[in-house]
């Protein structure tokens, strides 16, 4: 009898490698056996593995059990046997919610309340903010990142490898090309964006596009990781659906009904996503973690129409404060869960996660980490009544651009003109300039521009409004404007935004640093910030060595010559 002894190590490589193209059909998927790790005769631990998707501009209707045309039937499974989170939110633009999810704090107690971080700019996630995998860290937990940073890289202790994450494989951009994962940001200013750890990944560069490619690292990383030895805390944040709007060819063939090239490709984009998160869950079982696992879904913002998403029947789209662009699509799996196939309504926002996660952890949550966020786990898991009241959604003291916008407006107690938004209860107050605020219904998808309008309000900011008030919980689709009739309320909003403005600390927007070139770096976006003592320390090891090269050439070469009469200075080098 033959026995053809096969090397571990390659058998797996050889596993993983087919994990993508095994399309198992959800009819087996509960039978998938547990193998892997999960042979370990060890005791299993008492801390869950933790898998946090956070994917990219994913609209609120862009998921089959919101009733978007996009067939999703992974997210329709996984959040109809978990808890749907329906009343979730998020910021609005990709670095904040990225930010207050690792934090556990508002952008005005990071100072990161304007916009996004630039590639260009020497800003990061404030070194003295502890992460949320640094915390699992402390816990005991083996951390892991695959995807999009988009929380700066000016220098090395910027990176995901300095801030609490073991490994790193992913971009450090905020968008890029899904198969080349180039970027540039203006002329001249192209780099490449693919790091292993903290360096370019060249060599882990096959081309492959970006969503298949993250879930493979993903499959791998649980692969080589034994779950009963040690918790596992994966965090993927995938690119897509973020433009541009690219898709392997062989999901386009299932939305051809629809007009929209955009939508159609975005569509095309969602179902990709949709099977990669199918291949993990199945990996979850494969390798021993699924019946320890706590899974939660989550968009970092609201959709874009003008790139295909879809938000309706919410008010506006990514990048305003309209619930259109902060509140998402959000859910949580897990067998651990006490009440599964439930929605919670309880109020919980994005800062939420990171004591609720290092809680279920067993980790330690100290005073002195001022943490914005709440403990929702028995809100999502056991539907108590959730700890979370309000929810500041930012106050940017930089954009003030209504024009209307006054002290008097706001009643002497705040400031109109600057852009807030905040929710305490059933209530939602906006000041300043929003955002876009139209209602854009699905049927506009179509080549034409997007002209029709589902209601008559047009907000024009040259002589417009600068402040509203909607009951949130009567009307979500924020279709009537309170201000006027309840001032009692929206002098008790704006005293609390006064009181949390108290407690922000200055803005961090730097400049365009045009050392951040990727000319400069070896053709890729990476850190090129170097400190003053940093600097100096470079600079004198040059000098050094230049001056040693210079001294011996001269040694080699320099002819008898009589003594100058004149005095010749030393020239510093």
């Amino acid at each position: 009898m033959l026995v053809l002894w096969v090397p571990l190590g390659l058998f797996l490589s050889f596993i993983i490698s087919q994990t993508w193209s095994v399309q198992m059909s959800w009819e087996n998927w509960d039978s998938v056996g547990v193998r892997g790790g999960g042979n370990d005769l060890g005791q299993q631990s008492s801390q869950p593995h933790m898998v946090f998707i956070l994917v990219d501009d994913q609209g609120f209707r862009d998921v089959g059990y919101h009733g978007s045309e996009i067939k999703t039937p992974t997210l329709d499974r996984l959040a109809a046997q978990g808890v749907k989170l329906e009343n979730y939110y998020v910021q609005p633009l990709c670095s904040p919610s990225r930010s207050q999810l690792l934090t556990g704090r508002y952008q005005i107690h990071t100072g990161l309340q304007h916009s996004i971080i630039r590639a260009t700019q020497p800003n990061c996630l404030p070194l003295e903010n502890v992460t949320l995998p640094q915390k699992l860290k402390q816990a005991g937990y083996s951390t892991h990142m695959v995807g999009k940073w988009h929380l700066g890289f000016y220098k090395r202790g910027c990176l995901p490898t300095q801030r609490g994450f073991d490994t790193f494989f992913g971009s450090l951009l905020g968008s890029g090309d899904y198969y080349s994962h180039y970027k540039c940001e203006g002329p001249g200013m192209c780099g490449y964006d693919l790091y292993e750890g903290e360096e370019a990944a060249w060599e882990q560069d096959r081309g492959l596009y970006s969503t298949v490619m993250y879930t493979r690292k993903a499959i791998n990383i649980l692969a080589n990781h034994n779950p009963r030895r040690q918790p596992l805390f994966l965090y993927l944040a995938y690119q897509a659906v973020h433009s541009p709007l690219q898709v392997p060819a062989r999901y386009l063939e299932r939305y051809k009904g629809i007009p929209n090239p955009h939508r159609r490709k975005y569509a095309a984009m969602v179902s990709c996503l949709d099977e990669a998160i199918h291949n993990l869950t199945v990996a979850l079982k494969r390798y021993g973690y699924y019946d320890n696992t706590v899974i939660v879904y989550s968009s970092d913002n609201g959709g874009q129409p003008l790139a295909g998403g879809s938000n309706w029947p919410l008010r506006g789209s990514k990048a305003t404060y309209w619930e259109g662009g902060i509140k998402a699509v959000g859910f949580v799996h897990s067998p651990l869960l006490m009440n599964k196939g439930t929605k919670c309504r309880s109020l919980v926002h994005i800062t939420d996660w990171f004591p609720t996660l290092v809680t279920l952890g067993e980790g330690t949550i100290d005073e002195d980490l001022n943490l914005d966020g709440y403990d929702v786990w028995e809100a999502i898991s056991e539907g108590l009544p959730s700890p979370r009241q309000d929810i500041l959604h930012n106050i940017d003291p930089i954009y003030i651009k209504a024009k209307n916008g006054s002290w008097k407006a706001g009643y002497g107690l705040w400031n109109t003109a600057i852009q807030a938004a905040i929710r305490v209860g059933h209530w939602k107050l906006l000041t300043g300039v929003p955002g876009y605020s139209d209602w854009v219904p699905p049927q506009t998808f179509t080549n034409q521009r997007l002209t029709t309008r589902w209601h008559n309000e047009r907000v024009r900011w040259d002589r417009g409004k600068s402040l509203w008030l909607f009951n949130i919980t009567a009307d979500p689709y924020e279709r009537v404007d309170l201000s006027q009739r309840y001032p009692h309320i929206v002098k008790k909003m704006l005293m609390r935004l006064a009181q949390f403005n108290k407690t922000a600390v200055p803005v961090r927007y730097p400049s365009k640093d045009l050392r951040s070139n990727p000319q400069y770096n070896g053709g890729v976006w990476g850190p090129w910030y170097k400190d003053a003592k940093a600097e100096q320390e470079e600079d004198e090891r040059y000098n050094n060595l230049f001056t040693n090269h210079l001294g011996k050439r001269r040694w080699k070469k320099r002819p008898k010559k009589k003594k100058s009469k004149r005095k010749v200075e030393p020239q510093p080098y």
